[in-house]
């Protein structure tokens, strides 16, 4: 797997009794990737390089 940008222990802690499959995991930090670049788009397509909430 790529660089992580979610944390599994936070994922696990907030699943409680749930298990969590890795590719659940490995799924969300693909999303995540792809918010951030999203985002990132917006920034620059507003003549920012400053990522804000209202990006995402």
């Amino acid at each position: 797997m790529s660089d992580l940008f979610i944390v599994k222990a936070k994922i696990k802690e907030l699943a409680g009794d749930f298990n969590v499959a890795t590719d659940f995991s490995e799924t969300l930090n693909e999303k995540v990737k792809s918010l951030i670049r999203e985002a990132i788009g917006r920034a620059k397509a507003n003549g920012r390089r400053t990522l804000m909430a209202k990006d995402l």
